[in-house]
């Protein structure tokens, strides 16, 4: 049976003010340090660009900034993991979330892509657009313009056997549904799922 040991990260905590604070995650102790480093590089990019997209062309309003994470998986050689930023400038109505998901393959040493986790000339859009209609109809999510189909590179996690696609605040639906998510199992994909990838080593029972 294959063994698959979690990863230990040490956590990094910058403050650059009053109220503003950004955390992130960085592996450590890995057998293959530059593979390490690259992937830490990636994370610490990613949550430096979302601050930059939040603060954008006014700094001096920003009044608070909190950049969080979630390790969504971290095992089978699987790592998915979420970062958020929430921003709140100066006589801004409501403060503005961003969030942004990155998945690491560890076994092919690679940054995994919506279009990857699947076989090649999989029509995994329509697949995934359907599902996600039929939840939207079963949890009676309000739509700000109707929905038809998911981007290609479309925001998505991993959760052990589940792949969550989402939505950013107002791409689909008004402010107040927050985050549209919708968790589909990987079993509900088996067919077209690439089976020496993330998703095949997750619907292996064992």
């Amino acid at each position: 049976m294959q063994s698959w040991l979690p990863l230990t990260f040490m956590i990094v905590e910058k403050r650059t003010g009053e109220n503003k604070s950004i955390s992130y995650p960085q592996a450590i102790g890995m057998a293959d340090y530059l593979w390490q480093q690259t992937m830490n590089e990636r994370i610490a990019h990613e949550a430096e660009r979302m601050k930059q997209q939040q603060v954008g062309d006014t700094p001096s309003t920003v009044v608070e900034m909190i950049g969080r994470f979630e390790l969504k998986n971290n095992q089978r050689e699987v790592l998915s993991l979420s970062l958020s930023n929430y921003t709140y400038h100066e006589k801004a109505a409501h403060g503005m979330t961003l969030m942004h998901s990155l998945t690491f393959d560890l076994a092919s040493k690679q940054e995994c892509q919506l279009h990857s986790l699947f076989k090649p000339g999989s029509n995994y859009v329509d697949r995934l657009s359907e599902l996600i209609a039929l939840q939207i109809k079963e949890r009676d999510i309000p739509l700000l313009d109707g929905f038809s189909v998911i981007q290609p590179n479309q925001a998505f996690y991993m959760a052990d056997k589940t792949l969550v696609i989402y939505f950013q605040l107002y791409e689909i639906s008004p402010y107040v549904v927050g985050f549209p998510m919708f968790p589909i199992s990987v079993f509900a994909l088996q067919d077209i799922i690439n089976v020496h990838g993330p998703l095949g080593r997750m619907a292996v029972n064992q």
